[in-house]
């Protein structure tokens, strides 16, 4: 979304380096113990399914993702705030479903399936969620001009959050 070359090359610089805030947040199945953590590897094509991606031994790139549980609903499900320090394809929903806790309604890495304790009210919610319950949240970075730092923030979508009360 740069407007001039110069512009690019700063924000790319930027990812590169990692300064660039990038904060998600994801509703996934059942409760994260530990709640705080930090999930790192490979992610790269997954061998068997060769359009999902998965954390891979060999190849791959190293993918960093800071979690922490914000609230639970239940044992049903956990609403968790993702820092990413890498931006890998589907890195949240791989690195989320490798902990066993997949994004609700991701239909590529497991999160379609309701899980434990879904009343009847969220088995009707999560039937009309048509989407995966991941919202990108915030977004920071050092304009390339002027080096002030923008911080620009989105609040959760009306459906995450009617969502979020279906399973409380």
């Amino acid at each position: 979304a740069a407007k001039t070359d110069a512009a690019h090359r700063a924000l790319a610089d930027q990812f590169a380096r990692h300064t660039v805030e990038r904060t998600y947040t994801a509703i996934v199945w059942g409760v994260l113990r530990p709640p705080v953590g930090k999930v790192s590897g490979s992610i790269g094509r997954d061998p068997k399914h060769r359009r999902r991606m998965a954390m891979v031994n060999k190849g791959g790139k190293l993918s960093v993702t800071y979690y922490r549980t914000t609230s639970t609903l239940g044992e049903t499900a956990s609403v968790v705030e993702c820092r990413l320090e890498t931006g890998r394809t589907h890195q949240i929903r791989v690195h989320m479903a490798s902990l066993g806790h997949p994004v609700v309604g991701d239909p590529l890495y497991g999160g379609r399936q309701p899980g434990k304790g879904v009343t009847p009210a969220g088995i009707t919610a999560l039937r009309a969620f048509n989407r995966q319950a991941l919202h990108a949240g915030t977004l920071g970075f050092d304009h390339p001009e002027t080096g002030e730092h923008l911080r620009f923030a989105a609040e959760l979508p009306s459906e995450m959050l009617t969502l979020m009360d279906s399973f409380e």
